[in-house]
């Protein structure tokens, strides 16, 4: 990889933080507490969920330490199984995994910013109203076995959106500098506003220490079922840390700062869930804190008055304008190695001339991104590829043991702590886990309440990567 070697340790840990911590912070403890109803399996499932996104950063420590190259799991699956298992991972990253996540995380920076910024709003005779919200019917776009696709609903939401996302692109096509100075700056304000929210509901006096330990009625009963609905929440509150390895080639002593920015990072962002988790529960009880709409709002509100929607709306713009810019600077370096390997477009693949970044990779997701945004699929794409994002991280794990037995020689600077236990503890959990969401996807469809299954579909997705495959691999072998 040409591209020069510009981030600090420093820069290298904000990305994990700041891909990591978005809006889910003052979201899912809502859904959380509603599917447990007990503060006490609330609180260990953002343990236990921090504890496994722990263990998937050190099975990547590893790899990225051993392979410092952009392109993260791409490159991975590249050594591990070969160029064709690599391009699929890399080629569903691009169509949507990474590209609708940025797409997810602008949106709801927008829709937050339009607190303060009073954004336009499409008026038409043949709106309708469904479920609260603006629908154009006769503007909708219908994909068959899927559903149908409005863009013209939030269109001042989706505009503000699409900004954001070229602006965040174009900062990073421009430098690498610049984007990781705002990363880090973004993050380090993210981390003060939440220390604020914290010490400030703690420390407000109108909280109850019952409310750790007092239980739901409502919750008894169905425990198991709320426990495996709350720990796939917070999994997706902890994901973003994979993102560091994406670009492992332009890390300073790559070696030695892979492993220690997921380290410091996953660390960081497990200690910010929990205490976040804990102040909610001070000053709502687990059944108040369930049938929030806005739990941060709602728990400011309690501990420092009426002002507290103007308060979460700056928070969430805040933390989420960060994720967004650590996931446009990591992500597109997957497509980009693709392109320099000359199984994506090649184009893609070459660094521009005068800023030294890998600008065409850069507006190609950035594009794709506002697509997304447009359309506003991206929430449905997503869930079915947090799917193949899980066989990513499982497949990876089980490298590890591949290459300690292919390549023992090898130099290794990081080894997985506590390896083989972590690892086998990581590899059954993941598989657990696909296991229970391929089950949850069927039962769902075959009950009528979800129009696919969205695990399969997500595959179905993925492979129909296979002709662009063979066609980029044709014309390598032409050149």
């Amino acid at each position: 990889m040409s591209l020069s070697s510009k981030i600090s340790q420093r820069s290298t840990i904000a990305l994990v933080i700041g891909s990591v911590i978005g809006s889910g912070v003052f979201m899912k403890p809502a859904t959380m507490a509603a599917q447990l109803g007990s503060p006490l399996l609330l609180t260990a499932v953002w343990i236990i969920a921090g504890l496994f996104s722990l263990f998937g950063a050190l099975v990547y420590a590893e790899l990225g330490a051993m392979m410092p190259e952009n392109g993260g799991i791409y490159v991975y699956f590249r050594r591990l199984f070969g160029p064709f298992p690599a391009f699929l991972y890399g080629w569903s990253a691009f169509s949507v995994i990474n590209t609708a996540a940025i797409a997810a995380i602008a949106f709801v920076c927008a829709k937050y910013a339009g607190y303060f910024i009073n954004l336009p709003i499409l008026e038409s005779e043949q709106m309708r109203i469904v479920d609260g919200v603006r629908v154009f019917p006769h503007t909708a776009w219908h994909i068959p076995f899927i559903g149908d696709l409005y863009p013209l609903q939030d269109i001042g939401v989706k505009i503000l959106a699409i900004v954001l996302v070229l602006l965040l692109t174009f900062l990073n096509v421009r430098s690498l500098k610049a984007g990781s100075y705002f990363q880090n700056v973004s993050t380090l304000l993210k981390i003060a506003v939440i220390a604020a929210l914290v010490f400030g509901i703690f420390f407000s006096g109108k909280g109850e220490l019952s409310n750790f330990v007092l239980s739901s009625a409502e919750g008894e009963g169905r425990w198991l079922s709320g426990l495996v609905a709350a720990l796939t929440g917070a999994f997706f509150a902890y994901d973003g840390w994979i993102n560091v390895s994406s670009m492992a080639g332009e890390i300073r002593d790559p070696q030695r700062t892979i492993p220690r920015s997921l380290w410091v990072g996953v660390m960081a962002c497990v200690l910010i869930y929990v205490a976040v988790n804990q102040a909610y529960l001070y000053v709502l009880p687990v059944d108040q804190m369930a049938k929030s709409s806005l739990v941060a709002s709602d728990a400011i509100g309690m501990a420092l008055g009426q002002t507290s929607e103007a308060i979460v709306a700056g928070m969430i713009v805040l933390c989420t304008l960060g994720a967004i810019n650590g996931n446009v600077m990591a992500t597109s370096r997957i497509t980009y190695a693709m392109g320099r390997d000359k199984v994506f477009a090649t184009a893609i693949g070459k660094d521009h001339p005068q800023f030294g970044t890998p600008a065409n990779a850069l507006w190609l997701h950035g594009i794709w991104t506002c697509l997304f945004i447009l359309t506003g699929s991206f929430d449905m794409l997503a869930d079915m590829f947090v799917f193949i994002t899980w066989i990513a991280y499982g497949l990876g794990a089980v490298g590890i043991f591949l290459l300690r037995r292919k390549e023992p020689h090898v130099a290794r600077p990081y080894r997985i702590w506590g390896h083989p236990f972590v690892t086998l503890a990581f590899i059954l959990f993941a598989f657990t886990y696909l296991i229970i969401t391929l089950y949850s996807d069927i039962t769902n469809y075959l009950d009528d309440k979800q129009p696919v299954i969205n695990s399969l579909l997500g595959l179905l997705i993925t492979f129909a990567g296979v002709p662009f495959y063979f066609i980029w691999r044709r014309g390598e072998g032409r050149g």
